[in-house]
């Protein structure tokens, strides 16, 4: 059996667009999937 997760990207990339803030563990986790990387770094201001 594989531990596998699938993330939505194109709908992660729109909540976080509208201002979604996500918490410090899904932060990480899109850190790790290098999510981030399709998000401008102008509009990261997480707190």
């Amino acid at each position: 059996m594989k531990n596998q997760t699938y993330l939505n990207v194109p709908v992660i990339l729109y909540f976080l667009e509208k201002g979604a803030q996500p918490t410090g563990t899904v932060q990480n986790l899109l850190k790790k999937a290098e999510v981030f990387k399709e998000f401008s770094s102008n509009q990261m201001k997480f707190n």
